[in-house]
């Protein structure tokens, strides 16, 4: 099965769902613009439309598609436009992506559950889009996170996020 989800830098959310029983692969890269094989550079800039995804592989015997969202909503803000935290840019837009009329149905229903059970204090502002081509980023941005701790955002931003996650997901 396959599940693609844009909830800002793709490192972020790369590392999160590696860690994740069930998900088999995951892959950085771009989706939902106007331009055939974006670069980096070219979606950084926001005219590409394009936005900063994990395209996942995962065994729906071992995770289904509701956890996924779970996870995803849980380990982003889906209330800011195109930002995630100081990231800044259509390019980190909260988007699910659906492969087939069951997950658009089952991202639009959990996203009126959230908004029914008041989980955010601010309107969640996540698009559900049918996938596009998805253009897979350039190998530098795989596996960011395992592959350069000693960055910076990866130690500030990262590392946080990914052990609170652990902390909550793995129990």
């Amino acid at each position: 099965m396959k599940a693609t989800f844009g909830g800002g830098c793709f490192w972020c959310t790369e590392v999160i769902f590696q860690n994740t029983e069930g998900v088999t692969s995951v892959l950085p890269g771009y989706m939902g613009g106007h331009v055939d094989h974006p670069t980096y550079e070219q979606v950084c800039t926001g005219t590409t439309d394009h936005v900063e995804v994990v395209e996942l592989e995962y065994d729906d015997e071992l995770v289904n598609y509701e956890d996924l969202l779970k996870i995803f909503f849980k380990t982003h803000n889906p209330t800011t436009l195109n930002r995630q935290g100081n990231d800044v840019g259509t390019q980190y837009r909260s988007v699910v992506f659906y492969h087939n009329e069951e997950q658009e149905i089952l991202a639009k229903n959990f996203i009126d559950e959230l908004e029914n059970e008041d989980i955010y204090e601010d309107p969640i502002v996540t698009a559900v889009e049918p996938a596009s081509t998805f253009w897979l980023a350039e190998d530098y941005h795989h596996n960011y996170f395992n592959d350069h701790p000693e960055n910076p955002f990866c130690s500030v931003v990262i590392a946080p996020k990914l052990q609170k996650f652990l902390k909550e997901f793995k129990a």
